[in-house]
């Protein structure tokens, strides 16, 4: 059941009131208590499964059922946490083998095994290993899984495939020698194991192998072949079709297409500029699944927004469906259906189902479960605007992409000759995307009169390889020109004050916004959420994941030593003009704390306005409500300090160093 969230007396004439100070429903505490998030899902028999993340519950991930009675209950008791660390991202936490759920817990990284109403209880033994990204050997009775070994602390950790004997855990190496692997998937007739392999300082999207081997009388694997792939070609999500046929997605051609491979050859399914992927950040993620041998259920993006289509693989014929949607992850088929998680410009994150027939006769949207609780009322949603704007990297002029969320909250309006505040947003990654989905945290801005851009800028995801790799060697430069250049055309059209400029970002964007304001003129202040601010440091003291990533994205280390220091924000914070906040989890191993500290330090000793928050028990991301709720007032109350708006509620305040307290009018 749902609730309307929206103004009682929106009838009324909007009040005068100054960009920034509108009173919106949309609080700090509805924003981090709100809403869960929705991930993995995972078919068993008449079953279907995800995975909730709850911030109410100290940002815990909970396994849930739906049975083919339409009962949904959790699955996974507290304090279990369904959660791997592998690749510190994580995903592909869990499988359900004939109602077993099997799943890594977070806390000491074991897998266990619980069957529904009872207590989970350990299949391997406590160790420095880590599993992820599940197979289930039925004629095997074990898990093929990907599996990182941190045991030696004089190396870094070593990633395999292995496999997990159901009976008694035992465990086993299968396949070895390269840097990184995933994506072990067993073929339906269970004789051939497919993967992706890639070595550093490749990252997954830059390029990766796809290989097939056969499993020997004793299960282990035979001679593997090279199937495609390559340094500069990517590979993402290998499945094998109910008749046995490989399929892939690669971005040979310049955008992540379909693939299959078929009598030795390789051919494309339908040759498309979009990608039928997403970057392979996180495991378990899947954008095709088959309705049957010969029909795909896929989704795919185009200018950063997503679509659901079948294709009839004899004919290669792509049929587009038309959904209300512009979101769509974690695709599965099963029973008739397409099942995925799905969400709009005006709607929130859902567990989506919707019937497919034999035919291809599209059936009627179910919702099996919401993301949240409440539905906002039309009159307070900003909806996105994609844009496009002129960029220059060098010599070279270009374009940028974005969407634009204009202030919007139907009781107020600004005093006439006004612009609002703009916050530009810089997403992670780098190699990532923005997304239309509708998020409160955004809203939470434009209720109060705060316009946003979110900037897709050379290097995201979504709009093929050569835009994806425009970043290649000029991090901290090209995304920073397409941030403010982003900023510039929406004063230039009047959508924002020249004077009252943000940036915000978190991780990656966290750099990206540490460099914009201290190598460029342009922002006025800024909000650094767990940013990199020195090269260098990140490139000495990250996981092993992204531990070469910066060889792309800056060049190599130590050879380019003077571009890192060059572009580390923490060595010319003289340069720094504006004032910052900063804003940490003190358990971060992807940036850790002291990026953040080094930056408190180099602004305090300028004497700007400067404020840090850190945060116990939180990793890369706050996960728990009460911290997102403190993070996310705090920013609201720094910006009103700093630009002299008076807040419409009342936040607790924050210690700003070097500005003394006034009250906003």
């Amino acid at each position: 059941m749902t609730r309307k969230i929206g103004i009682a007396d929106k009838m009324k004439s909007p009040q005068v009131a100054n960009f920034g100070s509108w009173h919106s429903p949309f609080s700090a505490a509805m924003v981090a208590f709100g809403a869960n998030s929705l991930g993995q899902v995972i078919t068993d028999g008449d079953d279907l499964y995800w995975v909730e993340m709850r911030p109410s519950e100290g940002g815990r991930n909970v396994v849930v059922r739906q049975q083919a009675d339409e009962t949904v209950a959790d699955i996974t008791p507290s304090p279990f946490n369904v959660r791997t660390r592998v690749h510190e991202y994580g995903g592909g936490a869990f499988t359900v083998v004939d109602g077993q759920v099997y799943f890594a817990n977070f806390a000491d990284q074991r897998l266990y095994r619980q069957h529904a109403g009872n207590a989970p209880q350990p299949l391997t033994a406590a160790s420095a290993r880590r599993y992820a990204d599940f197979a289930y050997d039925a004629a095997r009775e074990r898990l093929i899984c990907v599996r990182e070994d941190h045991s030696d602390s004089s190396r870094e950790a070593v990633n395999t495939i292995a496999c997990v004997s159901l009976g008694e855990g035992v465990e086993r190496i299968l396949v070895a020698g390269s840097d990184f692997y995933s994506s072990p998937r067993l073929s339906p007739d269970h004789r051939r194991l497919a993967w992706l392999s890639w070595h550093h300082p490749n990252m997954p999207w830059d390029g990766c192998e796809l290989w097939v081997a056969e499993f020997d009388d004793n299960g282990n694997i035979g001679s593997p072949e090279h199937i495609a792939g390559g340094l500069s070609e990517a590979i993402v999500q290998p499945e094998w079709s109910p008749d046995g046929v490989l399929h892939f997605v690669s971005d040979r051609s310049g955008f992540w297409n379909l693939y299959r491979r078929l009598d030795e050859n390789v051919e494309s399914l339908c040759p498309m500029q979009a990608d039928f992927a997403a970057a392979h950040w996180v495991f378990g993620l899947s954008t095709y699944a088959f309705l049957a041998s010969q029909r795909l259920i896929c989704a795919y993006t185009t200018r950063g927004s997503w679509r659901l289509a079948t294709i009839d693989t004899p004919n290669q014929e792509l049929t587009d469906i038309r959904l209300p949607y512009s979101e769509i992850s974690f695709l599965r088929a099963h029973r008739g259906a397409a099942v995925f998680i799905a969400a709009s410009p005006t709607e929130a994150s859902s567990v989506v189902r919707l019937p497919i027939d034999r035919a291809g006769k599209i059936g009627e949207i179910e919702i099996l479960q919401r993301s949240n609780s409440f539905t906002p009322d039309a009159d307070l949603i900003s909806a996105p605007q994609a844009i496009e704007f002129a960029t220059r990297h060098g010599r070279k002029q270009l374009t940028a992409h974005g969407f634009f969320y204009a202030p919007k909250n139907s009781r107020f309006r600004a005093p006439e000759g006004t612009r609002p505040p703009l916050i530009v947003i810089s997403h992670g990654g780098p190699t990532a995307a923005t997304s239309t989905a509708l998020n409160l945290k955004t809203q939470y801005w434009t209720s109060r009169g705060i316009a946003v851009l979110d900037v897709n800028y050379s290097g995201s995801t979504g709009y093929g390889r050569a835009y994806r790799e425009r970043l290649k060697g000029g991090w901290g430069v090209i995304d920073v020109d397409d941030c403010v250049a982003g900023a510039h055309y929406l004063v230039e059209r009047g959508e924002a004050d020249r004077d009252k400029l943000i940036i915000r970002g978190a991780s990656a964007g966290g750099y990206t916004t540490l460099c914009a304001l201290t190598f460029r003129d342009v922002f006025k202040a800024g909000a650094s959420y767990y940013g990199v601010s020195d090269l260098e440091a990140l490139d000495l003291d990250t996981h092993k994941f992204e531990s070469r990533y910066t060889a792309s994205l800056v060049g190599p280390y130590p050879e380019m030593r003077a571009t890192y220091v060059e572009r580390s924000p923490v060595h010319f914070a003289s340069q720094l003009s504006c004032p910052i906040i900063l804003l940490q989890g003190l358990e971060d191993k992807i940036v850790p704390p002291n990026q953040a500290e080094k930056m408190l330090d180099a602004v305090r000793a300028k004497g700007l306005p400067v404020a840090y928050i850190a945060f116990e028990g939180e990793q890369h991301g706050f996960r728990r409500a009460e911290n997102v709720k403190r993070a996310l007032e705090a920013e609201l109350y720094f910006y009103a300090q700093i630009f002299g708006f008076a807040l419409a509620e009342t936040i607790e305040p924050i210690a700003i160093e070097n500005l003394p307290l006034r009250n906003p009018a």
